[in-house]
């Protein structure tokens, strides 16, 4: 795996990407996966600048996602997210879904943790040729064009995502860096819109309400990108319990590694825990009732496809190192880890 390079303090590294171009020098390109691989390793967390998606596109997205959002409930429920976890597409309202890391398949469980509502709403979309898990799409006539660049979004997204797993596979010094690519042709990814609306502030200090509590994410890797309000906090690998504040860079991709990851390179790379709580102190409130900011982010979640087994790399365990996790297919560690996250059956809200 190679020395480690980076100080055990938890902070979130910045790397640059400029010199993963294609017409850098393997030398070149070799060192910024090694600090990629580094950087997953000892955090889990990085951002990641010149990275490919242009700041104009990142405008125009960001755009789409407001007009969205504030469209009346009645359309955005045009669209509505499918009753329990199977199908993960669609408008979520607030209060739906149920972020946590509790993995069980008794579901009082998770009803007991909905108490807390997630105050956050979010529309999901994946790839229009992955059958098993369908688009849920607004008509068009309720927002003309979205569904367009939504679509082209998302590929574009899917090309950063292959940059950065061969990078990974590279600073590994896997024997073949481009093994993980094999694993990851895009048609089981997930482009998501996230909005937090204005809430009081006391409903998250008394925890009575929630924006994201913490967890990992499931896949291979999370490309996130989030606008200036802040709130994004990642737990310290070294520190357990205390989260480091990861606040927005203009433009840049926060990319963090996710569980099957984690188990491809037996714990080499870090899956993180992380949450969405109050904004920065400086501006987080508003009022009277000390109203939060509005946040809007972008997560596009980077997954191995349906079928793909998921088992140590030969290159991340030794005799002294040996094996942690037995095999796992990609759409069965899915279902385990969602089967709280939505119910399966919701009585929908029409007004």
């Amino acid at each position: 795996m190679g020395s480690i390079e980076e100080p055990q303090t938890g902070n979130v590294p910045i790397i640059d990407f400029k010199n993963w171009a294609s017409e850098s020098t393997p030398g070149q390109r070799y060192e910024v996966g090694k600090k990629l691989a580094d950087a997953c390793h000892n955090v889990g967390f990085v951002y990641i600048i010149n990275h490919g998606v242009s700041p104009e596109l990142l405008e125009e997205a960001f755009g789409w996602s407001k007009r969205l959002f504030n469209l009346k409930h009645e359309e955005k429920m045009l669209a509505p997210h499918p009753d329990g976890p199977t199908v993960h597409r669609g408008y979520s309202y607030p209060g739906l879904e149920k972020v946590s890391q509790v993995i069980s398949t008794d579901l009082e469980v998770g009803e007991k943790l909905r108490e807390v509502k997630d105050c956050k709403e979010s529309y999901e979309i994946g790839s229009e040729d992955n059958d098993e898990q369908p688009n849920v799409w607004l008509p068009e006539e309720v927002l003309p064009g979205y569904r367009k660049f939504m679509t082209d979004f998302y590929w574009e997204c899917a090309k950063t995502s292959r940059d950065i797993l061969q990078a990974l596979g590279t600073g590994l010094g896997l024997n073949d860096p481009e093994w993980l690519l094999k694993f990851h042709s895009g048609h089981n990814n997930q482009l998501r819109l996230l909005h937090y609306p204005p809430i009081p502030a006391k409903e998250l200090e008394n925890q009575t309400s929630a924006r994201m509590p913490a967890h990992s994410d499931w896949g291979s890797i999370t490309m996130l990108f989030q606008d200036d309000c802040g709130g994004l906090e990642v737990e310290n690998k070294y520190k357990p319990g205390e989260f480091i504040k990861a606040l927005p860079i203009k433009n840049a991709i926060i990319m963090n590694i996710g569980d099957l990851l984690m188990r491809w390179s037996n714990d080499y790379l870090t899956s993180t825990l992380h949450r969405v709580t109050l904004p920065p102190a400086e501006d987080r409130f508003t009022g009277a009732e000390r109203m939060t900011r509005a946040r809007y982010s972008i997560p596009y979640f980077v997954s191995p496809d349906i079928n793909a087994l998921i088992e140590c790399m030969k290159e991340c365990s030794t005799a002294e190192n040996p094996i942690k996790y037995e095999p796992v297919v990609q759409s069965e560690y899915r279902l385990m880890r969602a089967k709280l996250q939505y119910p399966e059956k919701e009585a929908r809200l029409t007004t």
